[in-house]
Parts: structure tokens; C-alpha cells; sequence
């Protein structure tokens, strides 16, 4: 009886890929790799602002260990309705309380809220991030005739994803973090409007930011920087179209700059009323916290 072939001699069934299959296996491996490397760097930039936190309460409230002062962060944030991050950004930047005090933040000037009628959304809950970003997202696109942006906010000299609309999930954690030669950040170290008309032939992009941008269905941008009345820039709006552009009316980029102006001043607002208004809630959990 003739034994049984192993697996290994026997025929495979699988017929070999064509020089131009094997070739797309390979980019799409390659593009798989790359957004791995991208998620892997978002999170690295991100967590030491958070572990630079969660010392500070530490020594500072003789807490159990980081995972205390996490929690403590984490459920100030969610109450004010503001990002982790940027609650920890403001633990590791103010002056912390002087030594028992039982108030963080004592004798600051209140500030009234600014008007956000230019973002004709109707009436805003002004201390909703997210409901404003997201009002002043929308207006742009409106504006601007498109259904793709993204609003990016001004942390520790970078540009960070805030908001964003109609874009894939390569392209928000690509630009998660930005610094570099893109529209949005010319726009802001410019402080005036900047339009890339094409993409495709615009000088300014290295090869994998034109690739990330092209992939999203993006042709053209524009990005309008987020000006308080003092001109310091706090973030920037980007529109992203999904054909080359010809450029704005002056209507259009009147309506822009009023909107530039005004979430810049909200974000000055949001920056000395709620958020800090978030740290002496922290503050009070952390007097509170089991040692």
C-alpha cells in the first residue's frame, strides 16, 4: 500500500500572484505598516504630557500611585467636558496651589463670554468644546463649499487634532500631531489665510504628506488661522475639497476671518474660564482623595 504523501509533496493548490498582484500585496502590507507607525508615534507624543501630570499630582497630593492621579484627571475632564490631554497640558503648566490651600486658583478675573454669533449656529453652549468646534467646523465647510475639515488646537507649540469632519482615520492620526510645512501650519506661523490651490503640484509636502492627503480625497485645501484680539494664534480651521481650487470670493474670506476671530477669542475664553475652572475641581478631588 503506497504510504501517504506529506503535505510538503504534494501540489499546492494556490497558483502564484502575477507580478502586478505581488506588487500591490506589497504596498498594501507597506500601507499597513505605515499607519501602524503613525498610531504608534500619535500615542507616544501624547503620553508623556499625561505621565508629566499624573507625577506633578502625585508629589503634590501624595497620592497612592499614577493611576490615582489618572483617575482623578479623568473624571475632572469628563466633567468639564474637555480633553484629558488638555487638562494635563494646564496641570503640568500652572503654578500649583501654595502649601494647604484650599483653593487652587484664588482672586482670578472673571471673563465674560465672547459673542459667537459670526459662527450662525444659534445659540451655543459656550462651555461645550465640542459643540463650538463643532459649530465653527461646520460654518467653514458652509463657507467654503465642502464637506471635509478638520479644526486643530495650539498645544505646547503644535498643532493637535481638535475636530474634524469627512476625512479617513489615516489622515486624522497622521495629522494628529503637525509641525511641519503643511497649509495649516504655514497659516498659522503666517497668521493670515493660506489656499494650496493643488495639491498634487504645490510645492511644501514631502512625499507621504501629499500621499496622506491625496488618499483622503483631498485635492485642495485651505486653512484659516485662529486669532484672538491680541493676533496669538490658538489653532487653525482647514477646509479640504475634493477638487483643485480657483480661490475664495472677498465675501467668503470676510466670513473666514470673522470666524478666525471668533473661536480664537473663545478659545482664549474657554482657555481662562472653564479649563481653569477644571483644575480647581481637580484640585478639590485631589484634597478629598484617599493617601
Amino acid at each position: 500500500m503506497p504510504s501517504a504523501s506529506s503535505p510538503d509533496d504534494r501540489p499546492s493548490s494556490r497558483q502564484p500572484l502575477s507580478p502586478a498582484d505581488e506588487t500591490a500585496r506589497w504596498q498594501e502590507t507597506a500601507e499597513r505598516l505605515r499607519d501602524q507607525v503613525t498610531m504608534l508615534e500619535v500615542r507616544a507624543r501624547a503620553r508623556p504630557r499625561v505621565a508629566l501630570a499624573e507625577g506633578i499630582l502625585v508629589e503634590r497630593y501624595r497620592l497612592a500611585n499614577a493611576e490615582a492621579a489618572f483617575s482623578l484627571m479623568r473624571q475632572a475632564s469628563q466633567r468639564a467636558n474637555i480633553k484629558l490631554h488638555q487638562l494635563a497640558a494646564a496641570v503640568a503648566r500652572t503654578p500649583g496651589p501654595g502649601p494647604g490651600a484650599r483653593v487652587w486658583l484664588s482672586g482670578r478675573a472673571q471673563h465674560p463670554i465672547p459673542d459667537l454669533a459670526a459662527l450662525g449656529a444659534g445659540t451655543l453652549n459656550a462651555a461645550n468644546q465640542g459643540e463650538i468646534l463643532g459649530a465653527a467646523l461646520h460654518h467653514v465647510l458652509d463657507v467654503t463649499g465642502t464637506d471635509m475639515g478638520n479644526v486643530q488646537l495650539v498645544e505646547d507649540g503644535v498643532l493637535r487634532m481638535a475636530k474634524h469632519a469627512g476625512l479617513s482615520r489615516q489622515f486624522t492620526d497622521y495629522f494628529a500631531f503637525v509641525d511641519g510645512n503643511t497649509s495649516c501650519a504655514r497659516a498659522a506661523a503666517a497668521r493670515h489665510q493660506v489656499t494650496v490651490k493643488e495639491v498634487a503640484s504645490a510645492a511644501g509636502f514631502d512625499d507621504d504628506t501629499r500621499r496622506v492627503i491625496l488618499s483622503a480625497g483631498s485635492r485642495a485645501c485651505h486653512s484659516i488661522p485662529l486669532v484672538d484680539e491680541q493676533d496669538s494664534v490658538l489653532g487653525v480651521i482647514s477646509s479640504h475639497h475634493a477638487r483643485p481650487l480657483l480661490g475664495f470670493t472677498q465675501a467668503q474670506l470676510k466670513a473666514l476671518d470673522a470666524t478666525s476671530r471668533t473661536l480664537g477669542n473663545w478659545i482664549k475664553w474657554h482657555q481662562a474660564t472653564v479649563l481653569l475652572d477644571a483644575l480647581e475641581d481637580l484640585h478639590q478631588l485631589a484634597l478629598s482623595a484617599p493617601r
